[in-house]
Parts: structure tokens; sequence; C-alpha cells
């Protein structure tokens, strides 16, 4: 039995991928939640499309790091096993404001350090072939202008004055990226074969983000090389994790589908991945 955890899994691309996923009766689906009434209903709705009855869910906020930290300690009590495949999906938009109950920007915390967390504390309990997959966004290359990394406390504690915080979705983004690469840079140091690479979605109207059919127009019309689609990404980041020859090498970026390119040029900066990790573990108290 193949397990595999999908965070924020109770509707859109997660829902999607999950129930895909689950049509192969050798695997095992743990949707990892914020809100337990929606993820049973998502849980019960899998089943009975699939038959699939390897299918549960576990309470997770990645807007609070006891949250974080319970769920991981829930998975290892379920006594599942190694997990294959750990997709870091959940994510708020930047069109939300406040803190966190850690006291840091709401965003940037749900969209990068909730999951920095998680992965940390169930790195120890991945298979050996098992895949690490973080979905990202194009935005991480904002079309709003010219993106400089600020720093990780800069995102953590926005508060306008170092960060534009219209730009704090972007930042979010870039950071899914840069764990990525730190994350898959110290597997590859540590001799594991565990993987772990990025996958963009692109753009689409789903319950993450209320986009009316005006701005999905506006969106297509002025950029359309943003737009995605529910069906053909659900079913891309399903193959990454069905299928063995996917996703086996790390640090990649697939856009909408199984093929890697390249992400933005600020992507790639190593010193940066490097600032955000050791930062991230401070946040997270972390040794």
């Amino acid at each position: 039995m193949r397990n595999v955890i999908i965070t924020g899994a109770n509707s859109g691309l997660g829902f999607e991928a999950a129930r895909k996923i689950a049509a192969h009766e050798d695997y095992r689906l743990v949707l990892a939640c914020r809100n337990a009434e929606k993820a049973e209903a998502a849980v019960a709705q899998i089943v009975s499309e699939t038959g699939n009855k390897n299918v549960t869910t576990i309470t997770l906020d990645t807007a609070s790091l006891d949250s974080v930290r319970a769920a991981a300690d829930a998975y290892k009590d379920a006594g599942f096993g190694p997990i294959y495949a750990l997709l870091l999906n959940a994510g708020i938009s930047g069109m939300h404001e406040g803190t966190t109950v850690d006291g840091m920007d709401i965003v940037f915390e749900t969209n990068h350090l909730g999951h920095f967390l998680l992965a940390n504390l169930l790195l120890d309990q991945m298979d050996e072939q098992g895949k690490v997959i973080s979905t990202t966004s194009d935005m991480h290359d904002s079309p709003m202008g010219k993106m400089v990394w600020p720093g990780t406390e800069a995102l953590a504690y926005a508060d306008g004055s170092k960060v534009n915080l219209r730009m704090r979705y972007s930042y979010s983004k870039l950071a899914n990226i840069y764990f990525i690469h730190e994350l898959a840079r110290r597997l590859e140091e540590q001799g594991s074969s565990v993987s772990a690479n990025a996958f963009n979605p692109g753009m689409m109207q789903t319950n993450f983000a209320k986009t009316n059919r005006a701005h999905v127009a506006m969106v297509k019309h002025t950029m359309p090389h943003r737009l995605g689609d529910l069906e053909k990404s659900s079913d891309a980041l399903a193959e990454l994790v069905l299928d063995d020859t996917l996703a086996t090498t790390s640090a990649n970026y697939y856009d909408r589908s199984t093929t890697a390119v390249p992400s933005s040029e600020l992507s790639y900066n190593d010193e940066n991945a490097r600032e955000l990790w050791e930062a991230s573990e401070r946040l997270c108290g972390l040794a």
C-alpha cells in the first residue's frame, strides 16, 4: 500500500488529484485539511466514486504550527507506514490579511511555513523512493513588477514597510520553490533517494480564490499563459505521483503538465533559498 498525504484536499486541485490517485486501489489517501467536516465529506465522495476504502483524513491548519505538529503526530500514531508522496498543496490567496496564532503573516505561514514544518517533521517517514511535491504558482514571477527577495523576517512579519502587501502571495510562491531547491540539495547531501519538486497548476476558478468570470476573461485576454485547467492540472499532478518514471529527480518545476520547465531567474538563487531555510527553522523552533 502506497501512502499519499495531500494537504488542502477537500476541494479544488487537491481533491481532484486525490480522487484520481484513489482510483488505484494500491494507494491510501490521507486528506490533511483544516475543516474536518468538509474533509469527511470529501472522503465519503472519493470512497463512493472509486470504491477505495483506504481514504482517510487528519486535521491540519498550516496557519498554526501547533496544528502542524499535531497532524504529523496523528499520521505517525495511525501506523500507516512510509509515505510514498507528500503533496504540499494547501494555500490561500494574497487577498487574505492579518496574522496567525503564531503572530506571523497569514499568507506566509499558510503557504510556506506550515508546509516547511510539516515536511521536516515527516521526512523520517518518507519511503526510500518517496516524492515531495509543493504546489507553487507562476505568480512566483509576478507580473506586477521586478521582485527582489526581501528576506524571510520581512515576509513573516509583513507590515508594508519592507514588502508591498500586494506581493505577499508572489513571495510565498517563490518561497515554495526556494524550499524545494534547498530540500533537494539537503536530500542529495544526505544520500537520500527522496525527490523534491514543484508544480504550478496555473490560475483556475476554484474555491482557492474567488475569481469571477469577468476577472478570468481579463486574465485570458491579457495573460493567457497564466491560465490553468483544473482537469488537466489535476491529471498532471496525479500522474506525477502514479508514474514511477516521473518526478524521480529533484528541483524540477512542472508547469501544468508532467514536463519540467525553467522557473524564474530569481527562483534559482541558492543564497536566498538557504536564508529562507535557516530562518524558517528558527521560526518553527527546529534544531
